[in-house]
C-alpha cells in the first residue's frame, strides 16, 4: 500500500511495545477479576468487578494499538532510507 516514493520503516514500532504492556497487564487484570475477585471486594468497589473490566478494556485498548500499528504502518522517504543505508554501510567500512 506504499508508493513507490516510501518503504515501510525496519525499526521496531513503539506501538507495539505498548500494545504488549498493556496487553500483558490487561490480561492479569481479567484473570483476577474473572477467578480470584471475592463478592467482599466487588462489595469495597460499588458492586462493580474493576479487575475484569478495567482488564478487559485494557486488551481492547492493546488490540486497537496492534490495528493501527498494522493499518498505519510507519513509511520513511525512499531518499531518506537511502541516505540512511549509505551512512550504515560507510560505518562498517570504517
Amino acid at each position: 500500500m506504499t508508493n513507490s516514493g516510501t518503504r515501510r520503516a525496519r525499526a521496531f514500532d513503539i506501538r507495539l511495545v505498548i500494545a504488549l504492556l498493556i496487553g500483558v497487564y490487561g490480561a492479569v487484570l481479567t484473570v483476577l477479576g474473572l477467578g480470584f475477585t471475592t463478592e467482599e471486594d466487588i462489595a469495597k468497589a460499588a458492586d462493580i468487578n474493576i479487575n475484569l473490566w478495567t482488564g478487559v478494556a485494557m486488551l481492547i485498548f492493546a488490540g486497537l494499538f496492534v490495528l493501527w500499528a498494522k493499518l498505519r504502518p510507519i513509511t520513511v522517504p525512499q531518499e531518506e532510507a537511502e541516505r540512511l543505508e549509505h551512512e550504515h554501510h560507510k560505518g562498517e567500512e570504517n
